[in-house]
């Protein structure tokens, strides 16, 4: 976290929210191009991405993987095509650097980069 604390965020299904705080996934795939740079928080899906067995292994050897709110923070460096990564599928990669996990905080994640609806003094605190 450099100077700047994320007032944005962007939604996304673990569990691969989860494998870039914690198990070296350094790229988020998007169909959609973005502008945007910086660091962000990472808005933990109340959706999963997987079969409903694959769900409960999840949850059942990651618990504190929760769904559905702010799980930690990331910066966004660039935005890529093509990448020689296990993780990148495409058709757009942002690539991300310095994951940090932060204490959970439930909210409500929509579409595209947004305000959540979130004490931000209170966040911010608890991540210093």
């Amino acid at each position: 976290m450099k100077n700047h604390f994320p007032n944005c965020a962007l939604s996304i299904r673990q569990p691969w929210a989860h494998h870039i705080l914690f198990d070296g996934k350094r790229v988020e795939n998007r169909s959609w191009l973005t502008r945007f740079r910086g660091p962000f928080l990472i808005h933990a899906s109340a959706t999963f991405d997987g079969t409903t067995a694959e769900r409960r292994a999840f949850i059942a050897d990651h618990p504190h993987s929760p769904l559905g709110g702010i799980v930690g923070m990331v910066t966004l460096t660039d935005l890529v095509t093509s990448l020689d990564s296990p993780w990148f599928y495409g058709p757009y990669g942002f690539v991300l650097t310095d994951p940090k996990p932060l204490d959970f905080v439930p909210c409500k994640g929509k579409l595209g980069f947004f305000t959540p609806d979130i004490d931000f003094a209170l966040l911010k605190a608890r991540a210093l």
